[in-house]
């Protein structure tokens, strides 16, 4: 099994696990990916919505929770490799970015947006930065912005396909016609090779979206000559995740006419289940007696709902009025597994 290395870290297995958020991949999911040698990763949307003082000091306890998941995941994944998620579209980036390097955080992943300035708040790091992209175009500005303004390049490139759960760097459209994404997989190599061959630097790329099965995972490292994947919806019934077991329980008991796009606060469609909140509560709008000020471009009097709102409600259990996030193969989770069953059935291990 070929090992996926970015610049001086090497991952034993070539499986980065998915951030989601909000708590639904905290220290435990990352931390058992991780101790299986692929690279666990913590959502920090919303990282301490369960400490006390949440609701009135919402800053420090995001800091504080978040702090805390990165040294538990490292503690118990016995050093293994640990990543975080950050979207650009969050209040507060700047200071997602330096906790993730004061607490000894291996690698942060960017998307929802593009990452334009990641490489400055990470400036004086070793910290290895990964953009996320959804297509060629995406990878040129990101790859191009990044060398004038910072001469550095990415130290991995993930992208993320019209199949993915959670947030789609798409059109709401585009999500629903398109059938094959390996074309625009193939032009983003072909793009980050440019920048390789012109500034002599290696930058390894994963895909995720809709990465199930191992035939999945064989045609991403055979087929389309990628050096791993990313996989989220497939670790989440699973006894490690770190979310409510009737979050869980909801995947497994979806059907594949359950999954649907629908329009997030964040700006973007997102991939979620169909349930109370989506058919009833959405459409109409429900009403906001809390800004959390999570997101850097939202107006609780324009918006329908509030995003964290409806994600708390899931990774607390209330399933009914949760925006459940899901990846469009949600539908062939049928139990609660284990990280190590999982990866040992994708790898063939």
């Amino acid at each position: 099994m070929k090992n996926l290395v970015i610049g001086d870290l090497t991952a034993k297995i070539p499986i980065i696990q998915g951030g989601m958020g909000v708590g639904i991949s905290l220290h435990k999911l990352a931390a058992a990916v991780a101790r299986e040698g692929g690279i666990g990763v913590i959502s920090a949307a919303q990282p301490g919505f369960r400490e006390p003082d949440f609701y009135t000091n919402t800053f420090d306890a995001n800091m504080r929770a978040l702090s805390r998941e990165i040294k538990l995941a490292k503690e118990e994944s016995n050093g293994g490799i640990i990543g975080v998620n950050i979207m650009v579209a969050v209040t507060h980036y700047e200071d997602f970015v330096k906790c993730c390097i004061e607490n000894g955080a291996d690698i942060i992943i960017s998307g929802a947006g593009l990452p334009m300035d990641l490489p400055k708040f990470a400036a004086g790091s070793d910290i290895k930065l990964a953009p996320i992209v959804s297509s060629a175009k995406a990878c040129k500005v990101i790859f191009s912005r990044w060398v004038k303004k910072y001469d550095r390049l990415p130290d991995l490139l993930v992208i993320e396909g019209p199949k993915a759960g959670g947030h789609l760097g798409f059109k709401a459209e585009e999500v629903l016609n398109i059938d094959n994404f390996d074309d625009e997989i193939l032009k983003i190599i072909e793009t980050k090779k440019e920048f390789e061959e012109k500034y002599n630097k290696t930058i390894p790329v994963v895909f995720g979206g809709g990465v199930f099965t191992k035939e999945d995972v064989k045609h991403c490292l055979e087929d389309l000559g990628l050096d791993g994947v990313q996989m989220a919806t497939r670790f989440v019934a699973t006894e490690e995740c770190d979310a409510d077991i009737a979050f869980k329980e909801a995947y497994i008991n979806a059907k594949q006419e359950d999954v649907r796009i629908v329009k997030s606060p964040v700006g973007m469609p997102g991939r979620a289940l169909n349930n109370h909140f989506i058919k009833d509560i959405v459409p109409d709008g429900c009403k906001i007696s809390r800004c959390f000020q999570c997101l850097v471009h939202c107006d609780p009097k324009t918006i329908p709902y509030c995003i964290s709102q409806a994600l708390f409600n899931g990774a607390n259990g209330d399933i009914d009025n949760a925006l459940v996030f899901c990846g469009e193969n949600v539908y062939k989770i049928d139990k609660i597994s284990t990280v190590k069953d999982i990866i040992d059935e994708v790898l063939e291990r």
